[in-house]
């Protein structure tokens, strides 16, 4: 899995280093890598659901459903993995997630991350398949895909339309971005260095307060070709990106 591997090995280096010391999540962010081999996309995502089984121990909640912990904790291998595109968003969003503080939010948000192979598999929310185990009861549905005008608008500006699927409408997965590769067309910074940001197409966005000291501004010069993307992120927060930079800021929509 090509999105995987640069991420598969640190984590397994960590975990290996200092076994005492992971936490609930790390055990079950590993489990969750574990099931790579697992050939049939219906399998692997019933194993991703059987591994979070640490943190549901470690939150006192019932466990998960027993033909999904054995699969997590033996996972068969054997065939080409299908899907490959859709475990690797799901794995990717599972890995965002440690951003998460508190291990019920976490679990909320590896649930939700899962919503890339349940899309491919065309499952209900919640729902079950044939004779397949259902995920966990508790199993808190992904919210759906977001465009930019879903983005929120400043206090007191025109509200623009948003449709409303449920009360954890954005709250929690690694969502497709909302702004993908748009020029920026100018930027400031205010005396404490925080970016406010203009883009070709109207949109405004600033850099948060608790981001601004830790991610300083480092794109140079505005223009057609500092592009920017930006995305949700768990808790209703956004993240912006640079072309061609690894680093990535916290930001809100001001206009």
């Amino acid at each position: 899995m090509r999105l995987l591997w640069w991420f598969l090995v640190p984590v397994c280096a960590v975990l290996a280093a200092a076994p005492a010391q992971a936490r609930p999540r790390d055990e079950a962010l590993s489990g969750a890598f574990r099931c790579a081999g697992v050939a049939d996309s219906r399998l692997w995502l019933d194993c991703y659901y059987g591994a979070a089984q640490p943190v549901r121990a470690a939150l006192g909640m019932p466990p998960a459903l027993p033909a999904q912990v054995k699969l997590a904790a033996a996972p068969p291998a054997g065939g080409v993995p299908r899907d490959e595109a859709a475990r690797d968003d799901v794995m990717a969003g599972a890995a965002g997630c440690n951003r998460v503080a508190g291990d019920r939010p976490w679990l909320d948000c590896y649930y939700a991350a899962a919503a890339p192979m349940r899309g491919v598999l065309g499952l209900a929310e919640g729902g079950q398949v044939a004779a397949r185990p259902a995920p966990p009861l508790d199993y808190v549905p992904p919210p759906r895909a977001m465009v930019a005008s879903d983005a929120p608008a400043p206090s007191g500006s025109p509200p623009m339309h948003r449709r409303r699927d449920g009360m954890l409408d954005g709250v929690f997965a690694k969502l497709k971005p909302i702004v993908r590769n748009v020029p920026m067309q100018s930027f400031t910074l205010d005396r404490k260095g925080a970016f406010t940001v203009t883009l070709a197409d109207g949109q405004v966005w600033k850099q948060k307060p608790e981001d601004e000291t830790h991610h300083p501004a480092r794109w140079g010069r505005a223009g057609p070709s500092t592009l920017v993307t930006i995305a949700p992120d768990a808790m209703r927060t956004y993240t912006m990106t640079v072309a061609g930079q690894q680093r990535m800021y916290k930001v809100y929509r001001v206009r």
